[in-house]
C-alpha cells in the first residue's frame, strides 16, 4: 500500500474522470459517479479502489475481487463481478500506470533547502527544488519543475531539461541532459571513460574529453554509471530505461526505447540500435553493434555483431533455439556419462 508519510493522496477521483484519463471506455455507465479513493492488487482491492486484469493467467481471480472499478481488455468484461465498474482498456497495466501517477505524489524536496549551495551563476528555471546537501556548481542549468534530491551533486556546465528528479547522492559531470529524465540514487554520470593507452612502461590515462548526452524520457537506475566518451558522446537515446548497477562505457551509442536489466556490462563504442532488450548481467564486447529490436537473455555474452530482430542467449550469444539445443545436448552427455560410471 502507499503509506502517506511517504506518499501525498489525491482526494478521490470520479470513475468518469478515470476513464478520461485512462482513454477507456466504460462498460458499465451506471457506475460513471462512482469514487474512486485509491489503488490495489486485485486479492486485496476494496470497494472503494481501482485494480486491473491483463492477461488470462488471473482471470479466474477477477470474480472474487471486491474492487469499485477495474481496467481490464473488452475480452474479459464478462468476467468482473456484478457491481464492479468495468473500464476497458487495450493495455490495462499501461492504464493503471496512469492512474497510480494520478492517486499518489511522492514527498519529494520543495524549495531550495537552506543546507544546498547553489552557485550564483547557476540558471535554475521556476519550480525547481534542491534538497539538503545537494550542490549545483557553476553555470549549470536545471529546467522547470526538475527535483533535485539531497546530496546530489551537480557539476559545472551541465544542462538538465524539464521536470526531472535527480535522485539521492547522485553525481552528473560533463553532460546534458533531457526533459522527464529520472536518475536513482548514487548513480555516477559522466565520469572518466576507462582510457588508458597500455605498456611496459606504465599505463598512461588517456583524458576523456566527450560528454554524456541523455535524451528524454530516459531512467537511469541506482548505481548505474556512465561515463563520458573519449572524444566522441556516450549517448543514450530517448524512452530507454537502464535498471540499477548497469555499467556503459565511454562512447557507447544506445537507441531509443532500449530496456538495460540490472548488472548489464557495455564496453567502450558499443551501439545498441532502438528497442534492444538485454536481461540481467548480459555483457558485451566493445566496438560492435546490436540490431533494432534484438533481444538477449540474462547473463548472454555478445562478442560480435548482432543483426536486428533476433533473439539471443548464451556465451557467446547465438539464437536461442541454437543455444538451448547445445544445452540439452550437454545434459544428454552428462546423463550419459554418470550412467557409464555407475555401470
Amino acid at each position: 500500500m502507499a503509506d502517506p508519510r511517504f506518499y501525498n493522496q489525491s482526494p478521490p477521483i470520479s470513475v468518469a474522470a478515470l476513464c478520461e484519463l485512462t482513454g477507456a471506455e466504460l462498460a458499465t455507465p451506471q457506475f460513471n459517479d462512482r469514487m474512486i479513493s485509491g489503488v490495489a492488487p486485485l486479492a486485496s482491492a476494496t470497494s472503494e479502489d481501482l485494480t486491473f486484469l491483463q492477461g488470462k493467467k488471473h482471470r479466474a481471480s477477477l470474480a472474487e475481487c471486491a474492487a469499485g472499478a477495474c481496467l481490464l481488455a473488452a475480452g474479459d468484461v464478462d468476467a468482473a463481478p456484478a457491481g464492479m465498474a468495468a473500464l476497458i482498456v487495450s493495455e490495462p497495466q499501461r492504464a493503471f500506470g496512469s492512474a497510480i501517477e494520478a492517486f499518489y505524489k511522492s514527498a519529494d524536496p520543495e524549495g531550495i533547502d537552506p543546507g544546498a549551495h547553489v552557485h550564483p551563476n547557476a540558471r535554475l528555471e521556476a519550480g525547481v527544488a534542491v534538497g539538503f546537501g545537494a550542490v549545483i556548481e557553476a553555470n549549470a542549468e536545471i529546467g522547470a519543475n526538475t527535483v533535485i534530491f539531497p546530496g546530489a551533486v551537480i557539476g559545472h556546465g551541465v544542462s538538465i531539461g524539464r521536470d526531472c528528479r535527480i535522485g539521492t547522492n547522485v553525481s552528473i559531470e560533463k553532460a546534458l541532459i533531457g526533459n522527464r529524465v529520472i536518475i536513482y540514487p548514487n548513480a555516477v554520470i559522466g565520469s572518466d571513460g576507462f582510457g588508458y593507452a597500455m605498456g611496459f612502461d606504465g599505463h598512461k590515462k588517456v583524458p576523456q574529453i566527450g560528454r554524456v548526452i541523455i535524451h528524454d524520457d530516459v531512467d537511469v537506475g541506482c548505481g548505474t554509471a556512465i561515463d563520458r566518451g573519449a572524444m566522441d558522446d556516450t549517448v543514450i537515446g530517448e524512452g530507454t530505461k537502464i535498471d540499477n548497477l548497469v555499467q556503459i562505457a565511454h562512447n557507447c551509442r544506445i537507441g531509443r526505447h532500449c530496456v538495460l536489466a540490472g548488472m548489464v556490462g557495455l564496453s567502450g563504442s558499443t551501439i545498441l540500435e532502438d528497442f534492444v532488450v538485454l536481461g540481467g548481467q548480459a555483457g558485451s564486447a566493445g566496438h560492435l553493434t546490436v540490431g533494432e529490436g534484438t533481444m538477449v537473455a540474462g547473463r548472454g555474452g555478445i562478442i560480435s555483431d548482432l543483426p536486428g530482430g533476433g533473439v539471443y542467449g548464451g556465451l557467446p550469444a547465438k539464437p536461442t533455439k541454437d543455444w538451448l539445443r547445445e544445452i540439452a545436448v550437454l545434459a544428454k552427455l552428462a546423463k550419459s556419462g554418470r550412467r557409464r560410471r555407475d555401470k
